[in-house]
């Protein structure tokens, strides 16, 4: 794992999965919650349905190389996750 690159494990089914916050995850995220800027989507993951979450989640794990589903995952690990994989490439 290499948290400069925005990589973050998460446990799904017990198997530790890598998610990557890299520039095509960030592209895929702007368009899936139609923001113009990186402050808007920023903002936006802020808050974040069950749904949405699961998107991010989705769009993330794949950006690391990691697509699965992620049905499993409970809500506070998903929202930890995707939180630190923020914080990890943009600060």
């Amino acid at each position: 794992m290499n948290a400069q690159r925005g990589e973050v494990d998460v446990c799904i089914d017990g198997e530790a999965r890598r998610l990557c916050l890299t520039l095509g995850a960030l592209a895929a995220l702007e368009q899936a919650f139609a923001c113009n800027s990186l402050a808007a989507l920023q903002a936006r993951v802020k808050r974040l349905s069950a749904g949405e979450l699961k998107q991010v989640l989705e769009i993330l794990l794949a950006a690391g190389g990691n697509p699965c589903s992620v049905e499993t995952v409970l809500p506070n690990e998903a929202a930890k996750a995707v939180a630190e994989a923020f914080h990890a490439a943009l600060g």
